[in-house]
């Protein structure tokens, strides 16, 4: 199968994240879009989430309905600083005869050589770069040093590769802003994400 990871604090998840998925799926031709949620990310570690449980209680309510959408625990049941090596590792040995390929923003991409075992996540994954309509050039980031020394004679495939989704502007730093401030999330992230965070008071602040 070819399964495309897409990680994340996902907090919350918003209808950016899910158009994301399904042109990775329609683009890449992908089997499944394994949603995998960070315990704590590595890049987020002073902006605390909302607990794991939310977070993926949320991912649930908002993927349920497609069939090829599905959400891991492995990193909020590992628990800690969650590491794409790691978690690319466990899935190819768990199901090494699927073809995993890793859904990567813009900013994921730029900061790629930056990771921690970044050879490791390229031999062990295909990147799947996500361009933003208007707003990102993955032929020119990928040329950029150090991210070219990285990628070496993978960086055309990475070009090749690469989905195009329309540029919509949600980011989730926004959701949580405008809960906190009364404010309504509507059309933002699905309805029934909506109602779990109001029903559960998640982002009102202290």
């Amino acid at each position: 199968m070819r399964i495309g990871v897409f990680g994340g604090t996902f907090d919350p998840v918003h209808m950016g994240h899910l158009l994301v998925a399904e042109c990775c799926r329609e683009q890449a031709r992908l089997d499944r879009v394994l949603f995998v949620p960070a315990s704590v990310s590595p890049h987020k570690l002073g902006s605390p989430p909302a607990a794991p449980g939310h977070r993926l209680e949320m991912l649930r309510l908002a993927t349920g309905g497609h069939d090829a959408f599905a959400v891991s625990t492995l990193e909020v049941d590992r628990g800690g600083v969650s590491f794409t090596a790691d978690t690319l590792a466990t899935l190819h040995a768990a199901c090494p005869d699927d073809r995993l390929f890793l859904v990567l923003g813009p900013d994921g991409l730029a900061d790629l050589d930056r990771w921690h075992e970044p050879r490791q996540v390229l031999a062990t994954a295909e990147i799947l770069a996500v361009e933003r309509g208007g707003l990102d050039d993955i032929a020119a980031m990928v040329s950029a040093p150090p991210l070219a020394a990285l990628l070496g004679t993978t960086a055309a495939a990475v070009v090749a590769n690469r989905v195009r989704v329309p540029a919509i502007g949600i980011r989730a730093s926004d959701l949580r802003a405008a809960v906190a401030a009364g404010g309504s999330i509507r059309y933002r992230t699905p309805r029934a994400v909506e109602r779990y965070i109001e029903a559960h008071g998640l982002y009102r602040g202290p």
